[in-house]
């Protein structure tokens, strides 16, 4: 920790780049007046690093490299970065404080106002031991957290808490705060291109990404399903690094239709890794569990984040570097979702009886605890096909809770969404919200719960750039989603690994919710510990979950919303 007259500032640091104590942080220029921490990787170092050869680096970090660039460019520099990161500038010469996010977000960076003082951190936790900083609740952001899943950015649970937005930094000077955006993803024009060119140019950034990414003084380890995305991971890994520093590490779950270790260790033989299987059943489910409730201070409703766990901290024994697939679906168009938005003008344009017909028909298959199975897609799709775009999208990644639930019933604020058409707005939809304040922050808290850093090249800066200017049928061709990834993967992976069918991490909380976790699911969403609280709606909350326990339909996903954020208010509320 280093303090000045106006500001104080340090740094528990993950040794990744320069593993000596001379790269411990925070950094100062000559003159010590200005001062640098950062939290993430520059994936650019060397060459800025080259373009200031007589600047007096007293390490190899490639944090240290931001400095000399921000003495000749100001905040001009941030732009120039290449990375995942939270940084924190403070410029003694002109009394201001910078604080900034990488692009898509990877990296989180908190801050709150107390006084007349700014406070800054990259966890959330951290600001709330200061004894002027409220944990009184943000009505709205609850609110988004259960339409949602999660609380989009800036808003964080806490009325004083805020997120620097992914995309922008702070400027701070004198009382005076402003926000200043440097990516903007909406305002990349489509620009047409042939297949082969697409194809051609997804190979070589896609590859260049990884060998980028794969930088690193310590052993690299990459989060495997056997599905597209972690397949190209490890195998571009192991040929940049080579095989004995690549580990790969899959879930190895007790329910058959969830585990996908099988395709995953076939994969890790064919490219020769180190491969670990991570025991992922009920016991080890409930130790993430309560790992995760007591050490993240924001409720996410994904449940992917336990494994995560899983997987990082059995990961941490080899490796402090983790590859992980976030941002290929989205940028690339991976979901089933996109498919529904396709489907959804040909079942519109039915006649009213038919739809009525199709709907009765498939309301009437039976519930199933198994995972992503053809009636569950089914139910939602015909739920919601005919509303708009936006509305219908919402409500497949939704947590499916109605807004009845929610006693507060405040006013949400509109998500960032696209003029242009359905695919192209909930690709880009996606991006702005479910990847950023979902999927990233799974990971990322997943990941440093077990001192671990997890890397996603998919979200390299160029790859970002260029899968946000092709065209919707290059990203889904006809009903093959990912069709740019897919081809230009033929390169590198066999065909039954490519057209493979989509799964994706997740876990059997249906049956979890009725089995293992029954009775603290009972004490949680109890209707006199409901009543109590003002919060939720208690008697919603018991339908909600006598539905699901009657096997009347598999109501795993609005139930579960409200169990972590039992949870989260119990630890952190």
């Amino acid at each position: 920790l280093e303090r000045c007259a106006e500001a104080a500032i340090g740094t528990e640091r993950l040794r990744i780049i320069d593993l000596h104590e001379r790269a411990d942080q925070p950094f100062a220029a000559p003159g010590s007046q200005v001062w640098l921490e950062c939290n993430g990787e520059i994936y650019n170092a060397a060459e800025i690093r080259a373009r200031y050869p007589d600047y007096p680096y007293r390490s190899k970090s490639d944090v240290e490299t931001i400095l000399p660039l921000y003495l000749e460019r100001g905040v001009a520099a941030i732009p120039e970065l290449d990375g995942m990161f939270g940084l924190a500038i403070w410029d003694a010469r002109i009394q201001t404080l910078i604080l900034a996010r990488d692009r898509a977000g990877e990296k989180p960076l908190f801050y709150a106002n107390a006084g007349a003082e700014v406070i800054f951190a990259s966890e959330l936790q951290c600001l709330l031991r200061h004894p002027d900083i409220s944990r009184e609740l943000d009505p709205i952001a609850i609110g988004e957290y259960l339409r949602l899943g999660y609380v989009p950015e800036p808003r964080t649970p806490f009325r004083d808490v805020r997120r620097i937005e992914a995309g922008t930094f702070l400027r701070c000077h004198q009382g005076d705060v402003e926000t200043i955006r440097y990516w903007d993803p909406a305002s990349f024009r489509i620009e047409r291109i042939s297949a082969r060119a697409a194809i051609d140019e997804t190979q070589r950034l896609v590859e260049r990404a990884v060998e980028k990414q794969v930088m690193s003084d310590v052993p690299v380890g990459v989060f495997t399903s056997g599905g597209l995305d972690s397949s190209i991971l490890a195998t571009l890994a192991a040929k940049f690094i080579g095989v004995d520093r690549v580990h790969t590490y899959s879930a190895a779950f007790a329910e058959q239709s969830y585990d996908e270790s099988p395709v995953a260790e076939e994969l890790a033989k064919r490219i020769r890794t180190r491969y670990v299987p991570v025991r992922t059943d009920a016991e080890t489910l409930t130790e993430a569990l309560q790992a995760v409730v007591h050490g993240v201070a924001e409720p996410l409703a994904d449940p992917a984040i336990l494994p995560t766990f899983l997987l990082a901290r059995a990961a941490r024994q080899h490796v402090k570097v983790i590859l992980s697939g976030e941002g290929a679906d989205e940028l690339f168009g991976g979901y089933p979702t996109y498919l529904g938005h396709k489907i959804a003008p040909l079942y519109d344009a039915m006649p009213s009886f038919v739809r009525a017909i199709l709907r009765r028909i498939v309301q009437r298959f039976p519930s199933s605890t198994k995972k992503v199975t053809v009636e569950f897609l089914l139910k939602r799709f015909v739920s919601d096909a005919e509303k708009p775009w936006i509305e219908r999208h919402l409500a497949w990644f939704g947590t499916g809770l109605s807004p009845s639930v929610y006693k507060l019933g405040s006013e949400l604020p509109d998500l960032p969404q696209s003029n242009g058409d359905a695919l192209a707005g909930a690709m880009l939809l996606d991006y702005r919200s479910y990847l950023r304040d979902n999927l990233l922050v799974k990971v990322d808290r997943a990941t440093m719960l077990s001192s671990v850093e997890a890397r996603a090249p998919f979200l390299d800066r160029d790859v970002t750039r260029f899968a946000l200017s092709l065209p919707t049928d290059l990203r889904i061709r006809r009903f093959e989603t990912k069709w740019v990834l897919k081809k230009a993967a033929e390169r590198w992976l066999p065909k039954e690994v490519i057209y493979r069918r989509k799964r994706g991490l997740s876990v059997p909380i249906a049956s979890w919710i009725n089995e293992g976790l029954r009775h603290e699911v009972d004490r949680l969403l109890s209707p006199a510990r409901l009543r109590d609280q003002g919060l939720l709606d208690e008697q919603h909350a018991y339908d909600l979950l006598s539905a699901h326990r009657s096997g009347r339909a598999n109501n795993a996903k609005p139930p579960w919303a409200l169990i972590v954020l039992q949870y989260w208010i119990e630890n952190w509320g």
